[in-house]
């Protein structure tokens, strides 16, 4: 069969559930995954075609996508920040608003290090990502912030064993650490500090659950069937939870001048700010997303 009339089966199979430019994007996904043909080869050669055994491929992806499998989970992978990540069940599928974080963070560290010009921030630097899951943070982190030592936790050794995968992929150095951020007292009592000299950390970043049950219902099928509940959900009476008490770290460990960031439910914006300021962090900045959606948070101690 062709691959142009195979293109024209799969977005009639698709387009009930998809709208037809999503489907379109995932044809061409999988064509350049699968076969390391891109839109402009289907174009220029008319004739390419698939062979039996490949439709039985193809056809599978299918029936995946109609189960509504994200199509990230269906290819093993995806990009962030311009980087390619392996990805699974065990871990969430990193956010266009996660970049906008990571961003962040980036740009102000480098107007940081521009604006010490005397001041070369030396190798002793150490950022921290709470809840890593892919790595995504962490990685993007280690890779544009090179004089940085990178440090991340998790609470899933899945999750953790797949990090370890897109650390060799991007060849970066992470420290990584299993623990459960809410049982952790002092982050000097983690492992890689050798129980010596307390770690002070120039830059602490987490996104963490912070969708609550009540908010279920505007989460999307692909989402909701397919991601890892521990990293999405919290519970409605505590929402900031893991918020108090990274941040309750922070104090503790974030070195001076040092910054802490979050990721944050979009609907709870005030309420972060507030607890925040009731902990007497300072220069509280609350940031949009692209979306207009209160998401991000920085803070100093």
């Amino acid at each position: 069969m062709q691959i142009k009339e195979y293109r024209s089966y799969f977005i009639q199979e698709l387009s009930s559930i998809y709208d037809e430019g999503e489907v379109e994007s995932f044809f061409y996904l999988i064509l350049e995954d699968k076969h390391k043909l891109k839109r402009i080869d289907l174009a220029l050669q008319n004739d390419l075609g698939f062979s039996e055994y490949e439709i039985q491929n193809w056809n599978t992806i299918v029936e995946q996508l109609k189960q509504e499998i994200p199509i990230q989970y269906i290819l093993g992978k995806t990009n962030f920040y311009g980087l390619d990540f392996k990805v699974n069940e065990n871990v969430l599928i990193p956010r266009p608003e996660t970049e906008e974080l990571v961003d962040w963070i980036i740009e102000s560290q480098k107007f940081e290090d521009r604006s010490q010009k005397s001041e070369v921030i030396g190798e002793d630097s150490k950022a921290l990502d709470i809840g890593t899951g892919s790595g995504c943070i962490a990685i993007s982190l280690a890779k544009h912030l090179q004089n940085f030592q990178v440090f991340a936790i998790d609470i899933s050794e899945k999750a953790l064993e797949l990090a370890e995968k897109n650390v060799k992929k991007n060849n970066v150095l992470i420290h990584f650490i299993k623990t459960d951020i809410l049982k952790c007292n002092d982050l000097d009592e983690l492992p890689t500090t050798n129980n010596q000299i307390p770690i002070k950390y120039d830059i602490i970043v987490s996104n963490p659950p912070y969708v609550r049950n009540l908010e279920k219902a505007e989460i999307k099928k692909n989402v909701l069937d397919n991601e890892p509940h521990l990293a999405l959900f919290i519970d409605d009476n505590d929402a900031l939870i893991f918020y108090r008490k990274i941040a309750q770290l922070a104090k503790i460990n974030l070195a001076k001048n040092g910054r802490l960031y979050f990721e944050i439910n979009q609907y709870l914006g005030k309420e972060t700010v507030d607890l925040l300021a009731k902990m007497n962090f300072k220069n509280i900045e609350l940031r949009k997303d692209i979306y207009g959606n209160d998401r991000m948070i920085r803070c100093e101690i």
